[in-house]
């Protein structure tokens, strides 16, 4: 056999060399962005690291806000600051609005509305999720079951706070999330703050989930060869998919079992999506893999963002009295300490709502958003983005941008005081979510959980690092996946107001 291999890899390396010099001429004759020189075959994949965020960071801060690197066999164009992600998401948006799919994702991919390409079946799967579960009317008709969970949630707080057992603020604040996206799928929790197990159990596949969708993958870079999944990361998937589908069957399952027998509806958005498929004339094409992949989205960044960012926020606040104080100190003024919050008072808390702003822009959910690829040549800042470049927004970079925030790397909720600064993609210094058509469909439900939760738990306790930690300092090392999540869960100690 070992014979055999050698015309082979002699092959794939005359390929991969003849590639280089193919895409080193195009490069030449393109009038590319700045970048790195690359190595041959592997291009700069050499300079990425395990912080792919940070890298082409540095590499921005030496090139430019708009650079090009050759990734392996793929041209890739990576924007770090507001007025070139402008470039991108707004005045070219019909251009980019394609993603670039990794390879990772596999058959999921083929169903996803993260995934799918701007076209028709994708438009209906957004519209039916932008009218039936992201609408204001909706999130408005759906206020109780978040109150009812920022309550579980504080009730389950307080319960360890009693016992003087520390809390894992990402576990609960994960638990929390999940099972409102549980209950408004399908009328039902799907764990339980009580229950660490089950809940660490779910927890641990969407993080790995998120971590494989992101992490750099040799197949993504050499398309040629992506067949062999060399590092697995799609056989991996595969498996962790599996899990989540046999969770989602069940529920789909036992929904249409009670249809046949009669049951009345419980009109939640497994029911409306059964209604569609039923009627047949759905362009969204609603079968059961569409559903699968349809949950596993909506599972996956539901609840793994939000719950990431309040522990994010948490993290910060621990670290800096002064900051942790005055949020208390609002939420009492104005709310009243150990009071419920009700979404409508988030709007009365200015200091709550830059809290949230400060931590979005230093621990974006998405550090370089999800990549968008281009179908033909295009001019961006007077350079060529050639037809199959791969684009990453570099929202991380842009949130340490030295010329758009002043102490960048301070955590200081201060600078968004007295200045309107819009979440939701209109304000291009800050767009944790992304931007134009391919913007967050999620964002006005995480943008109310997050408010939410982190008042809830900052209004009924007083929180504390533990002694070592508080020794030591916190560790603030990042897992670098499709989301950015702490590396070391932060664990603190809560005690009652």
């Amino acid at each position: 056999m070992a014979p055999m291999l050698f015309p082979w890899l002699a092959w794939l390396l005359a390929s991969l060399a003849a590639v280089y010099l193919l895409l080193g001429n195009a490069r030449r004759r393109r009038d590319l962005p700045p970048g790195p020189r690359p190595l041959p075959i592997i291009g700069s994949l050499h300079l990425l690291g395990s912080q792919p965020h940070r890298s082409l960071a540095r590499l921005a801060k030496t090139h430019g806000p708009l650079i090009s690197l050759r990734l392996g066999a793929v041209t890739t164009a990576v924007a770090s600051s507001p007025a070139a992600a402008r470039e991108f998401l707004q005045r070219h948006d019909a251009a980019f609005s394609n993603r670039s799919v990794p390879d990772a994702p596999g058959a999921h991919a083929k169903n996803s509305s993260v995934w799918l390409p701007n076209a028709p079946r994708w438009r209906a799967l957004r519209k039916i999720m932008g009218a039936e579960l992201f609408a204001p009317h909706r999130l408005d008709a759906l206020q109780h079951l978040r109150r009812e969970k920022a309550q579980e949630l504080v009730s389950h707080v307080g319960t360890l706070a009693r016992r003087g057992e520390a809390v894992s603020v990402g576990r609960v604040a994960f638990t929390t999330s999940l099972n409102l996206v549980s209950r408004t799928i399908f009328s039902r929790d799907l764990t339980s703050l009580d229950d660490a197990g089950a809940s660490r159990e779910f927890q641990e596949v969407v993080t790995d989930i998120m971590e494989a969708v992101g992490y750099p993958n040799v197949s993504d870079y050499f398309p040629a060869i992506a067949a062999a999944d060399l590092q697995g990361w799609r056989r991996h998937l595969a498996r962790l998919f599996a899990r989540l589908h046999r969770i989602f069957d069940e529920e789909i399952d036992g929904r249409l079992r009670g249809r046949e027998a009669g049951e009345p509806k419980r009109n939640d958005f497994l029911d409306l999506l059964l209604d569609a498929a039923e009627d047949g004339d759905s362009a969204a094409g609603l079968d059961r893999d569409t559903l699968r992949s349809l949950f596993t989205d909506l599972f996956s960044a539901g609840s793994d963002t939000s719950s990431s960012t309040v522990e994010w926020a948490m993290t910060e606040l621990l670290q800096r009295p002064t900051s942790m104080a005055r949020a208390c100190e609002e939420l009492a003024t104005i709310i009243g300490s150990r009071k419920s919050i009700e979404e409508s008072d988030i709007g009365k808390l200015p200091y709550l709502q830059a809290v949230v702003k400060e931590t979005f822009r230093l621990h974006p959910p998405a550090p370089l958003l999800l990549p968008r690829h281009t179908q033909a040549d295009i001019k961006i800042m007077g350079y060529t983005i050639p037809q199959g470049s791969r684009v990453f927004i570099n929202v991380w970079a842009m949130g340490r941008d030295e010329e758009t925030w002043p102490e960048p790397e301070k955590f200081m909720p201060e600078r968004f005081l007295g200045k309107t600064v819009d979440l939701r993609g209109g304000d291009f210094d800050l767009i944790p979510f992304g931007g134009g058509r391919r913007i967050c469909p999620g964002m006005p439900l995480a943008i109310r959980m997050v408010h939410l939760l982190l008042a809830s738990l900052l209004n009924h306790f007083t929180w504390r690092l533990p002694a070592e930690v508080e020794r030591n300092g916190v560790d603030m090392a990042e897992k670098f996946g499709l989301t950015l999540t702490k590396a070391v869960p932060l664990c603190a100690i809560a005690t009652p107001i």
